[in-house]
């Protein structure tokens, strides 16, 4: 007997395949587009400009020369996200200051039939310099010596619109003033963080130079903490060489996410133009003083009563001080809050609330920071021996520009 088995299947049809042939072509099919796909992804990763398309051969015209014309594609490291989300909000303000002493002629009759009902040269609007939006509710930052002595202020817009302005208030030991306009629908500036900043990091400056237009140009910032320009009163500057010119004043400075840094203030140069070193006013420092004068309609800060002065490597050696930080009292207002509480010239103020005072900038905005009426501990060294005095915080009275 034959123990083979046979497929019985209807007379005329072909033998039924074994399903494993197939299966073997599409395991391979499988296997390539796998291989395939990871060349791609290691050619995009390493070699990405193999996979550009190549320039398209076009003709402009029937009769038209071919030329070469690259494809649509993003620009390469372009900061245009950034510039495009912070533009809308710098505007340009104008502004006249109204003559005090109006010429004779101009107000005779015969005189003005001639020469029409015109404004006056000195009345004229003229576009001084650049702001920032920074509230819906219409607030705008700029610096202070942009709407100075200003009688009348007219803000434009990124979109065109032109609309009127008037001073909320101002603070002219920082250079900062805030402004505010009654228009609706208003692009605001996202406030960035300043602290976060670092040497190098890219940034952009907007405003309008030279009344040109709204203008972007690109730098780094070049340095932090910068004092002892003799600028302003209270000084920590964000030094950049993005280019920044006659109308900056009051423009913005951008990180690369198109949020605030800093408030352009002023320039280093011998010349009237952007030599690459300029300075902006820190968003944190602009935001304390736009709190202030909202709700005080003035900035209000701390106040002792004393004159300082560093601390040298020359003062510290001849004093015998075992110490290079802090600050000498040099002087103390009689009967001001400091010598209330004991404070004597020759001591050394080395502790504000707790914080310790490196130089005088730095003790100047520590007591500033203090809450007029509240008691504020302040370390001294006095003999080379350390005290503490509780000091009632006087109010700072407003000094001469």
């Amino acid at each position: 007997m034959n123990d083979s088995v046979h497929e019985l299947r209807p007379p005329g049809t072909r033998p039924r395949r074994q399903p494993g042939g197939f299966r073997r072509l599409w395991l391979l099919f499988a296997q390539a587009v796998t291989v395939l796909l990871a060349l791609y992804f290691v050619i995009s990763a390493m070699r990405p400009e193999w996979l550009q398309r190549a320039p398209t051969q076009v003709a402009l015209g029937p009769s038209a020369v071919p030329v070469l014309q690259a494809p649509s594609l993003p620009a390469s490291g372009s900061y245009r996200d950034a510039a495009g989300r912070a533009m809308p909000a710098v505007v340009n303000i104008l502004t006249s200051k109204a003559s005090r002493e109006t010429h004779p002629l101009l107000k005779d009759p015969f005189f003005r039939r001639f020469f029409g009902d015109r404004m006056p040269p000195d009345e004229q609007l003229a576009s001084l310099g650049s702001g920032v939006i920074v509230s819906g509710d219409g607030y705008i930052l700029t610096n202070n010596h942009v709407v100075e002595g200003a009688d009348i202020i007219e803000v434009g817009l990124a979109d065109g619109r032109k609309t009127a302005a008037r001073i909320v208030g101002t603070d002219p030991e920082t250079d900062l003033a805030v402004i505010r306009i009654a228009a609706r629908n208003l692009p605001v500036m996202v406030l960035g963080d300043p602290d976060r900043a670092r040497v190098g990091d890219v940034v952009l400056a907007i405003g309008n130079p030279f009344g040109v237009g709204q203008t972007v140009t690109l730098g780094i910032i070049s340095a932090l903490g910068r004092n002892n320009l003799h600028i302003n009163h209270f000084e920590n500057f964000i030094q950049t060489d993005a280019a920044i010119n006659f109308g900056n004043s009051g423009g913005a400075l951008v990180d690369t996410n198109g949020h605030l840094l800093g408030i352009n203030s002023a320039i280093y140069s011998q010349t009237g133009g952007s030599v690459g070193i300029g300075f902006a006013i820190p968003v944190s420092t602009a935001k304390t003083v736009l709190d202030s004068i909202v709700k005080h309609g003035q900035v209000v800060r701390g106040w002792i009563g004393i004159e300082s002065q560093d601390i040298t490597p020359e003062l510290a050696e001849s004093f015998g001080l075992g110490r290079s930080s802090g600050a000498i009292i040099a002087g103390v207002v009689r009967g001001g809050p400091a010598d209330r509480a004991g404070m004597r010239p020759g001591d050394i103020l080395v502790a504000v609330g707790g914080k310790t005072v490196a130089n005088t900038s730095e003790m100047l905005k520590l007591i500033a920071a203090l809450e007029p009426g509240a008691k504020s501990p302040m370390r001294i060294l006095r003999k080379n021996r350390e005290s503490t005095v509780d000091v009632t915080v006087g109010k700072r009275p407003r000094q001469p520009q």
